[in-house]
Order: C-alpha cells, then structure tokens, then sequence
C-alpha cells in the first residue's frame, strides 16, 4: 500500500468538493479499502470545545470525546500524532471497540488550530509503525489543504 498513491487520489477527490462531509466520508472509505488490519477508519471534528464523531468506516463508534481524553482526546490536547501499540495500556482510553488493541491519532488543523482528528484502529498490538505514522500525517496533510470546515 502507497500512502502517496491514496493521498493523490484523496487530492482528485477533494479538488471536486472540499466541503468536509464528503472529503472525509472519502478519505475515511480510501482508509478502510487501503489498510490492512484495521477495525476502524474516521474523524472526530472539535465542535463546541469536543470532539463530535465524524465520516468513519467500522462499527458504531462513541458520539463524544472531552479534551484530553482517551488517545483522540489527547492527541488533540497535545496537538501531536499518538501511535499506541497497546490501547488497554493507554490510561483513559476508551473502549469503543473491545476488539481494538492499537491505535493512531493525527490531529488535523485549519488556520492555526486543531479542527479534527483522523482516527484507526486496529485488533492488533502494535499494527502502526513509523511508516503508517509518515504516511497518515501526510494524508492528512491533503485535508488541511484542500477541505473546508466551515
């Protein structure tokens, strides 16, 4: 899998419509088709000081998420990209998925500032490595070019 191929075709499908419904219902389906061993693909957008679930791909997902909780929360506080080889071994982390064992949260921005976060998961202990880590802040990096969020 190439993250430059799937961050090409995410480019030709924002330049179409760069609204954030569509650009990250796509982004979070390229993700699920492309990635191996995962359970879960989406987005949590901040909206009124939390995360709101967004376009995902996986099982039914928790609705909100406070600053500073779980691994998006965090990774949102932080404003850095989380790898997490181990999910129970995470303090605070919340068990949408009980199948879930790793995860990997990249914060995305818009004018300065974080407006939401790609979020996978995967039943797997430490399934993102160094690479998948490059690869998704260079996929997100197409969503904070080219998508609207307001």
């Amino acid at each position: 899998m190439s993250y430059s191929l799937i961050s090409k075709q995410l480019e030709g499908l924002i330049e179409t419509e760069p609204f954030y419904v569509p650009a990250l219902s796509n982004a979070a389906a390229i993700l699920w088709e492309e990635l191996d061993d995962i359970n879960w693909a989406g987005f949590y957008i901040v909206r009124d000081e939390k995360l709101v679930l967004g376009p995902f791909q996986g099982k039914v997902a928790c609705i909100h998420i406070a600053l500073g909780k779980g691994v998006c929360g965090t990774a949102w506080e932080k404003d850095e990209t989380l790898v997490v080889p181990d999910v129970h071994e995470f303090k605070g982390h919340i068990a949408c998925d009980s199948a879930s064992r790793s995860e990997i949260v990249v914060p995305i921005h818009h004018d300065g500032k974080v407006v939401a976060v790609l979020d996978i998961d995967s039943p797997s202990p430490s399934r993102f490595s160094s690479e998948d880590k490059t690869g998704l802040e260079e996929f997100a990096g197409v969503i904070e070019k080219m998508v609207t969020f307001n």
